[in-house]
């Protein structure tokens, strides 16, 4: 450590020290400065962007629950273009979906439906592939919808497990095999919430195997 004598020394040598090091200084504080007003910047637009997908989400909700499919499909175009990588955006797009089914237009939605489960990587990819589904069952792809779940049941949680059961069960029905639909449907009992209608569907096809057992 250097010892000055004088006060005289202790002012020559911070010269000499900021002579050599004070454009490094004034750099990494100019930097510093710079890096806290990006990251505000940054922040500040963030909160912005959610502030604006919320609001048109909130539009779009509003619009659904209406049934103007028109302004659904206006304001679902725009949010999934402005926010295309936000949860609004595939949200969005399941409510253009459920649109494009009400005009009857099952084709327009099982493109949608098919292109929020090609982005999306989160739960939502089962919430479209659940409606998928029954537009495949209503229009009569019931091995296509059975491979479809085959694809998927590996990849699902639990929450979503009785969902696909039931849906085996029904594509099953529909292709009159009604032994594996039995099955499918008890296993949608053991694994999810019970549900009347459900119990129903159980009902129906396991009653003309108990008249056939009484009859014998």
């Amino acid at each position: 450590m250097e010892v000055y004598n004088s006060e005289e020394e202790q002012i020559e040598a911070l010269k000499r020290w900021w002579k050599a090091n004070g454009t490094s200084v004034i750099t990494g504080i100019i930097a510093g400065l710079a890096i806290i007003g990006g990251w505000n910047f940054w922040q500040s637009n963030q909160e912005q962007k959610a502030f604006q997908s919320s609001a048109m989400y909130q539009q779009l909700v509003k619009a659904a629950k209406d049934d103007n499919t028109e302004v659904v499909e206006k304001v679902s175009e725009q949010l999934v273009s402005k926010f295309p990588s936000t949860t609004y955006a595939e949200l969005a797009l399941l409510l253009k979906a459920k649109a494009k089914v009400q005009q009857d237009d099952l084709s327009a939605a099982k493109d949608i439906l098919n292109q929020v489960r090609a982005t999306s990587d989160s739960e939502i990819k089962h919430v479209a592939t659940i409606r998928l589904l029954r537009l495949m069952l209503a229009t009569g792809e019931y091995e296509q919808g059975l491979q479809l779940i085959a694809e998927m049941e590996k990849q699902a949680s639990e929450s979503f497990s009785a969902s696909y059961e039931e849906l085996k069960g029904d594509l099953y029905v529909a292709l009159d095999r009604l032994g594996v639909a039995r099955t499918a449907y008890q296993n949608a009992l053991r694994s999810g919430q019970p549900s009347p209608l459900l119990q129903i569907k159980l009902e129906n096809i396991s009653a003309p195997e108990l008249f056939e057992t009484i009859e014998e």
